[in-house]
């Protein structure tokens, strides 16, 4: 039976994959796509993720598409509003049709000779499996890995009498209310939910090993909101995704060029937040830079509004052990909890796990350079989407999409059918990530290498990259690009 073949199969129909359809749809009418998704439902991490409070870190004005504006009046949004968004943008575009749920990728298979993908789809909820080919194969699905969280091992963990929460499968029938409860970690996640559950709580503690940098941003956009009162959406959109962009990129590069400076701008906005005599060095003073990091966004200064009521406090220490009635702390401190959110981390799952092939040909990851930060070397129509960690991921996310869709032109007016990303000369290689966090570290020798030079380095850097996939050349040294070779009968005896 021969399988069913498409010119593009994507996987993941969270906000990459969408977008990713999307841009097929507008900008390529007639290329035959389908979308695979594992989970029963479209919206990857916006539909996964349901503890309290969960939102952007990001504005959404560049967290949203560039094709389809966001019109909410909250910048910085909740993950219900992003899921809807998302799922519009699908409707809208007809993208839902080509969706199949339940459908996993266990390998994929390239072959030179046919310049086609031969993938292995398991169904989720029967365990069937089936195949398909596609002329190019677009990964969408992040990095996360979607069905565990990381959480470390704690000593006498299995005494504790209370309730142990991990934020990526928080019970729906969770209740806090009245409850002491201990939120383990300092990252987003965690000062996400510390003033989303301090309301209901009797008190909600925020333990951290280490301090992360903690900004707050107004939840509406003060020129969005004016420009909105006398422009229509179509000007209003562009204008401030583009100051959102510029501010997000000088704030980065003042960070990275004059630390210093940054670290006194970030206390003193601290400073204003927070009661007089607030112990900043301890609780508010990590011993990296700003940005080795990601910084963590609190909207309209909520997780500091929790810290001047009262209703939630900040202890930095380290974890001595848990016991039955809460954690007993290296200092000495013991901290009494009802419940315990291990708010630890994530792992990561490049590409979701699939085993690639290339003309029977094992592919490691950790082995190849990524191309453009999209591609990688030796593995032929194949892309993997992964967004800034500086910016908005979609922003990252937009300019790959379009750039397939030139790759994909190029190919049919050249009469080619294989974009192959070639490794740079020289023995040059980085990190593909340069963040410090434990998530990152914890897998980087699982993710491609970087070169020192473009097309083989990422810039985190929008504008440069919007010069080098929306104006660069499709062909350079990073590419080759050549016609399919079928194998040859022998010849006649």
């Amino acid at each position: 039976m021969t399988a069913e073949h498409v010119d593009v199969l994507i996987v993941g129909a969270g906000l990459s994959g969408i977008g990713a359809a999307c841009h097929l749809e507008r900008e390529r009418p007639g290329t035959t796509y389908a979308v695979l998704e594992a989970r029963a439902a479209m919206g990857g991490t916006w539909d996964l993720f349901r503890y309290p409070g969960v939102r952007s870190d990001s504005d959404m004005f560049t967290l949203g598409y560039a094709f389809r504006p966001w019109t909410d009046p909250q910048a910085i949004a909740d993950g219900t509003s992003i899921r809807d968004y998302i799922e519009e943008t699908a409707r809208e575009y007809g993208v839902d049709r080509r969706i199949r749920y339940r459908s996993r990728v266990l390998s994929a298979q390239w072959s030179s000779a046919d310049a086609r993908w031969t993938v292995t789809v398991e169904r989720t909820d029967t365990g069937e499996q089936e195949e398909l080919t596609c002329s190019w194969l677009s990964v969408c699905s992040g990095y996360y890995r979607y069905d565990e969280g990381f959480t470390p091992r704690f000593e006498g963990a299995e005494s504790f009498r209370g309730q142990v929460v991990h934020p990526q499968h928080w019970p729906e029938d969770l209740d806090v209310t009245g409850k002491r409860v201990v939120v383990i970690g300092s990252g987003a996640t965690a000062v996400t939910l510390v003033p989303s559950l301090a309301p209901q709580a009797a008190h909600v503690t925020m333990l951290q090993r280490t301090p992360t940098y903690v900004v707050a941003l107004p939840g509406r956009d003060a020129l969005a909101e004016k420009l909105r009162r006398r422009l229509p959406e179509r000007v209003v959109y562009p204008v401030v995704r583009w100051k959102s962009v510029l501010v997000s990129m000088a704030s980065y590069q003042l960070s990275r060029r004059r630390p210093a400076l940054m670290k006194k701008v970030l206390r003193k906005a601290q400073e204003r937040q927070l009661p007089a005599g607030f112990d900043l060095d301890t609780h508010f003073s990590p011993p990296y830079d700003p940005w080795d990091q990601r910084l963590c966004v609190v909207p309209d200064g909520d997780l500091f509004r929790a810290l001047r009521s009262g209703s939630a406090s900040i202890v930095t220490d380290r974890i001595a052990r848990f016991d039955e009635t809460g954690i007993r702390l290296a200092s000495g401190e013991h901290l009494a909890a009802d419940v315990i959110v291990t708010a630890t981390g994530l792992n990561l799952l490049p590409i979701g796990g699939m085993a690639l092939t290339v003309d029977g040909r094992p592919v490691e990851l950790s082995e190849t350079v990524s191309y453009k930060g999209m591609m990688v070397s030796g593995v032929p129509n194949f892309t993997l989407t992964i967004g800034y960690t500086n910016a908005s991921w979609t922003l990252k996310a937009d300019l790959v999409a379009r750039h397939v869709c030139r790759l994909l032109e190029h190919l049919e007016r050249t009469g080619t059918d294989i974009a192959t990303p070639l490794a740079p000369a020289g023995p040059e290689r980085e990190p593909f990530l340069g963040l410090s966090s434990g998530y990152v570290q914890r897998s980087l020798d699982r993710l491609p290498k970087q070169g020192g030079r473009a097309p083989w380095k990422l810039h985190q850097n929008y504008i440069l990259d919007l010069r080098l996939f929306r104006r660069g050349p499709v062909e350079d040294e990073g590419i080759r690009f050549s016609r399919r070779q079928p194998a040859r009968l022998p010849a006649a005896a």
